[in-house]
């Protein structure tokens, strides 16, 4: 617990932040205040304020808070804009001359998969997804990743709340079929594209975590189904799990 006293004014909404994104699980402004020891109605004040300007939200109107769009922006403008952005880079570059293929580091957003990173092949045919790219959760591997990643309840939930458009004819659309692929994509630890997203383009995806093993970002590389076999992707699939426990080093370190 934090001594009351000792928090000066101005820290105290970066100390509720904190505890939020340390926090695997939505809390109410009493239980934040479990570790900070302030006055009652400050810390709900400063929750509610929060809550106004879209850093916390309250799903559903309950009384428990958890992060909302801005904050989760905030962060990975954060990991984005970090001393460590160059290390990750070379991470990436690594994994491409690897497997040769354009790798992607992709954290989720608001709307979908946002593009934080990445190295482009050296192939001259390839499909260019650039930095700032947002796509799907539900048809990329990138994004399939991110959900397997929730607790059950929450998992169902977003997909329940997920827009299933179809982009391909292979495209996951049943909200059924979607949580049957990510339960198994939680077993095995990581995802494909199968065309599910752009005809033509695969891919395949690792979790990035964090040292309590949260998920933080999505690991992947893509290509055209005429060169990138999935079944080589998934023979290569320990080269991206090396480079995200890298990745969690250098982002936690």
């Amino acid at each position: 617990m934090t001594d009351s006293g000792r928090i000066p004014t101005n820290l105290r909404t970066l100390m509720i932040l904190e505890i939020m994104g340390k926090s695997s699980q939505p809390m109410t402004a009493t239980q934040i205040n479990e570790e900070l020891r302030l006055p009652k109605q400050t810390v709900h004040r400063l929750c509610a304020t929060l809550e106004e300007n879209g850093f916390l939200t309250r799903p559903g109107g309950t009384k428990k808070f958890q992060v909302a769009r801005r904050l989760r922006e905030l962060g990975s403008g954060l990991l984005y804009n970090s001393r460590d952005h160059v290390a990750r880079h070379q991470i990436l570059k690594q994994v491409a001359e690897s497997v040769r293929e354009t790798v992607n580091y992709a954290a989720p957003g608001s709307t979908g998969m946002n593009y934080l990173d990445r190295v482009e092949t050296d192939w001259p045919f390839r499909i260019q997804l650039p930095i700032g790219t947002s796509v799907p959760f539900h048809c990329t591997a990138s994004g399939k990743v991110f959900l397997a990643s929730l607790e059950p309840q929450k998992r169902q939930a977003m997909v329940e709340s997920l827009p299933l458009d179809r982009m391909t004819s292979k495209t996951i659309v049943n909200p059924d079929d979607l949580l049957d692929a990510l339960n198994t994509i939680c077993e095995q630890g990581f995802s494909l594209d199968q065309e599910e997203f752009l005809d033509g383009m695969v891919a395949i995806a690792v979790p990035v975590v964090d040292p309590s093993g949260r998920y933080v970002a999505s690991l992947a590389y893509h290509g055209p189904a005429q060169r990138l076999i999935l079944d080589d992707a998934i023979d290569k699939k320990d080269i991206l799990h090396s480079a995200a426990q890298k990745l969690s080093q250098v982002l936690f370190s």
